[in-house]
């Protein structure tokens, strides 16, 4: 009879049959090209571009790995690239969370006027912002500096309307009960509210350090100084110096998508979470 039982308790529905045989076809989807762009990386030059294609090379070699490592300054690109994405990541989180709960938590002149012209930066392509942007860090002098490309991509206009609905469905009586108890704003929002909202904080912290840490544009603009570049753009002048080298391109591709999979593969538990409760946060 338990036998029967645990068969039974095996046995797939169709419905979930179909949505494992679904989840499969995606995930094989979205892991290919990475899939491909190892192999391609251990290919030599000749075999990366030969027709037909195969997946896997015919001869391993690590030969890409070492060019791309003498052909560019892979380690200064690569710490470049780091300290601008935590400053970014840093200033983002601390500027959308103040002003997220200023927005949810207090009443002043003008706030329906002024979260309108947040949203409407929502609708702003950066890429439109470049050229103003630019002339705005050039008369302040700080082209080919680390600041010039930190500050102009700390506008998070989408991070503080992300925060300021995760605020809006903290319950007032918790900071009612502080304030009875003698504690300040600024004290209720450093000891209540930010850690009530650490999910929120990690997920809008994880999706700007990668938006931070794939950025190209930007830097490409802002500096010239091969020693401050980050690493996609360094990468791009390697390529464009030595010529389209596929091996070398994967390479380096996969050594710029590294930390990012680092990133997502040990904070996915607070991305899930972080969208989850920001969703629960604006019904």
């Amino acid at each position: 009879m338990s036998v029967a039982v645990g068969v039974h308790r095996r046995r797939w529905r169709p419905s979930q049959i179909v949505l494992t045989a679904v989840g499969l076809l995606v995930s094989a989807v979205l892991v290919a090209p990475l899939v491909w762009t190892l192999f391609t990386s251990f290919k030599s030059e000749e075999e990366a571009v030969a027709v037909p294609v195969q997946w896997l090379p015919k001869d391993w070699t690590g030969q890409a790995w070492t060019n791309i490592f003498e052909t560019g300054n892979i380690t200064n690109w690569f710490v470049n690239s780091l300290v601008v994405s935590v400053c970014v990541t840093f200033i983002v989180v601390l500027v959308s969370a103040l002003a997220g709960y200023g927005f949810a938590r207090t009443e002043f002149r003008g706030k329906s006027a002024l979260m309108a012209l947040v949203m409407a930066g929502l609708m702003v392509s950066p890429a439109v912002l470049g050229v103003p942007l630019f002339t705005t860090v050039q008369s302040l002098g700080m082209v080919d500096t680390y600041w010039g490309m930190i500050l102009p991509q700390c506008a998070p206009a989408a991070m503080v309307y992300i925060l300021y609905r995760f605020f809006q469905g903290i319950p007032r009586e918790l900071e009612e009960a502080a304030f009875i108890d003698g504690a300040g704003r600024w004290r209720i929002f450093f000891t209540i509210v930010l850690p009530l909202s650490r999910p929120s904080l990690a997920a809008v912290g994880i999706f700007t350090f990668i938006a931070s840490w794939n950025n190209f544009l930007w830097p490409y603009m802002i500096t010239n100084n091969p020693d401050l570049m980050t690493m996609p753009n360094g990468i791009a002048t390697v390529m464009n110096s030595y010529g389209v080298q596929w091996a070398q391109l994967m390479a380096g591709g996969l050594m710029a998508g590294l930390p990012l999979i680092v990133v997502f593969v040990f904070f996915q538990r607070q991305i899930v979470a972080g969208v989850a409760h920001t969703g629960l946060a604006g019904q």
